[in-house]
């Protein structure tokens, strides 16, 4: 996967953040977005992100998500 894929959340993923649904539980399950960012540094030192991949679901929503959670459409 890269920066641009579209891809497809395949396993259920229950966020908090949606602005949608604030303060409540959302599962991410079936949504589609787009990868924005791959996080493998932070000013300028390496990083080993456990959720490493930002996906940029609406206008508003973004949420960092593992590999195994995605799959590219």
């Amino acid at each position: 996967m890269k920066v641009g894929d579209r891809v497809r959340v395949k396993e259920s993923v229950v966020v908090y953040h949606h602005p949608e649904h604030r303060g409540q539980a959302f599962d991410l399950k079936g949504s589609e977005g787009e990868i924005s960012a791959i996080v493998t540094e932070w000013q300028g030192r390496p990083v080993s992100a456990n959720l490493p991949f930002l996906v940029q679901f609406s206008k508003k929503f973004k949420a960092h998500l593992r590999e195994n959670e995605l799959e590219v459409i």
